[in-house]
């Protein structure tokens, strides 16, 4: 039986037009892949199944029946769940909380204890964990998203919707993510996989629909084409990257030494964590999520200060007190693993997210008095260079942006000026092959141009891509160094074998 069928479904936003036409068929107990490009439609394809947007035309059945879903609570009332790539999660909650607040029934105390049962269950058929009385906040970017994938799964929704699910969890943790939509889909479920991870296509979808422009171009079985095949399908051509090590790394210019930092609730999650940063460099941390990572993160983008520690920076010795603002000045800038919250904001046009950093540095005027014309030639300027796609005009809300392209404005305005070292934190999280690419070639090019790179990413496939060195951090610390080329397995080993 077919659970879910979307046919002529177009929407469009201030005249931009994300849907098409579009369509979409999934089977009750099959795993059904939606491929595309950033911007290809995907996600407002399943915003609209999931009630979050109303679409201007077309038809939704869900399991043999036409309906109208106008809103999330019609949509799972229908027993749709979605789990979407930005948490829909109020940080200031535990994770339990969260959960409860989709999936609460009945007296407070029985409901609490039916719900955290219920995780205890889903977190062990799974395989990940999480602590479940910390504030949302405090955990990581993959600890959030398990939240997500575990408050679906306890609210027993018969259609799944997962978009990029396992874009922040390591390879160990994917594959039982994934072993899991297999066992639900076996028992009947309907699940869509929107993801970007083509190896994980093959190896576990049933079919695959491809979008592109905002319509659908394609429904195939997977396991009859080849990941070049389906490349092809996604951006209309074979997109291969290769590795490209570095020339001789220069001199250090950021020496960490015992650093340790504290999570918002006060539990110390980065511990003596000691390395140097050299010049022409890409030094990759990988690890799994909730080992320090984020916490380092942002105490190099000055946006948390080290308990414990030093860093110090070439020629002008240490700076670890030292803010966002001043290392700015110093030729740090920093592209974060949840670009929403610390990169851009949303409400504002991309013109504003662009230049706001040029305001500060006076390239663009002052505060007091802006230079708008140049400000937006600039922000012009860069969209094109940098690739942004989707952007209508300079007053465009930069929230109307996909995930690739806001990604690139991102790196666009961190790259405008000749950075010294560049913090990168899950830099392809989200993204599709051709944006992934043009990511990666902008950190090589700012280390070929005598950058130090430090990468923090999950994706142990990026790292050993990119990575000139490989530092695997465990219990926030840095437990072993790699120099690349180095051998995946042993990498892994130390990633979860550790003592």
């Amino acid at each position: 039986m077919m659970a879910m069928e979307l046919s002529g479904v177009s929407k469009s936003f201030d005249g931009f037009h994300a849907l098409s036409a579009a369509s979409l068929t999934v089977a009750a107990g099959e795993v059904h892949a939606l491929l595309g490009e950033n911007g290809a439609g995907k996600s407002s394809l399943m915003n609209v199944a999931a009630g979050l947007y109303q679409p201007d035309e077309g038809r939704i059945c869900i399991e043999g029946r036409d309906v109208l879903i106008d809103g999330p609570i019609a949509a799972k009332r229908l027993g749709i769940g979605m789990v979407h790539q930005h948490y829909k999660l109020v940080k200031a909650f535990s994770a339990l909380e969260n959960v409860l607040l989709a999936c609460g029934k009945g007296r407070y105390g029985k409901s609490i204890a039916d719900v955290e049962a219920s995780i205890r269950r889903q977190s062990a058929a799974i395989g990940f964990e999480v602590d479940l009385k910390r504030p949302v906040g405090a955990l990581s970017v993959a600890e959030q998203q398990r939240v997500e994938i575990l408050k679906v799964l306890v609210e027993g929704a018969r259609i799944l919707i997962l978009d990029e699910p396992s874009a922040v969890l390591t390879d160990k943790e994917a594959e039982a993510l994934l072993g899991v939509i297999r066992q639900l889909a076996a028992r009947g479920a309907a699940v869509v996989l929107v993801t970007h991870k083509l190896a994980e296509v093959q190896r576990f979808a049933d079919r695959v629909t491809v979008m592109r422009g905002g319509r659908t171009v394609a429904s195939v079985d997977p396991k009859s084409r080849s990941i070049a095949d389906l490349t092809a399908l996604i951006v209309g051509e074979v997109q291969t990257e290769v590795r490209k090590p570095a020339a001789a790394p220069g001199a250090p210019i950021l020496k960490l030494t015992g650093v340790a930092g504290l999570r918002a609730d006060g539990h110390r999650a980065l511990a003596d964590a000691s390395f140097e940063l050299r010049r022409g460099e890409i030094y990759g941390i990988a690890g799994v999520g909730g080992n320090g990572q984020s916490e380092l993160a942002e105490i190099l983008m000055g946006v948390l200060r080290p308990a414990a520690g030093s860093i110090e920076f070439d020629g002008v010795g240490e700076i670890g007190g030292d803010g966002a603002r001043r290392r700015r000045e110093l030729g740090v800038v920093s592209i974060p693993a949840d670009r929403q919250a610390y990169a851009l904001a949303g409400d504002l046009s991309v013109t504003d997210n662009y230049a706001v950093h040029g305001i500060r540095s006076h390239r663009f005027g002052g505060w007091a008095r802006v230079d708008g014309r140049t400000a937006q030639a600039a922000t012009a300027a860069a969209v094109a260079a940098f690739e942004v796609n989707g952007v209508q005009g300079p007053r465009q809300k930069t929230a109307l942006l996909s995930g690739g392209n806001a990604q690139k404005l991102v790196i666009a305005r961190e790259f405008a000026t000749q950075p010294q070292v560049v913090v990168v934190h899950s830099p392809s999280r989200g993204l599709d092959v051709r944006a992934t690419a043009a990511v990666h070639r902008r950190l090589c090019d700012a280390r070929d141009n005598g950058a130090a790179v430090l990468l923090i990413s999950e994706d142990l496939d990026e790292i050993l891509l990119l990575a000139d060195r490989i530092g695997v951090m465990s219990r926030g610390r840095i437990v072993r160094e790699f120099a690349a080329p180095v051998d995946r397995q042993a990498v892994g080993m130390a990633m979860v074998h550790h003592d």
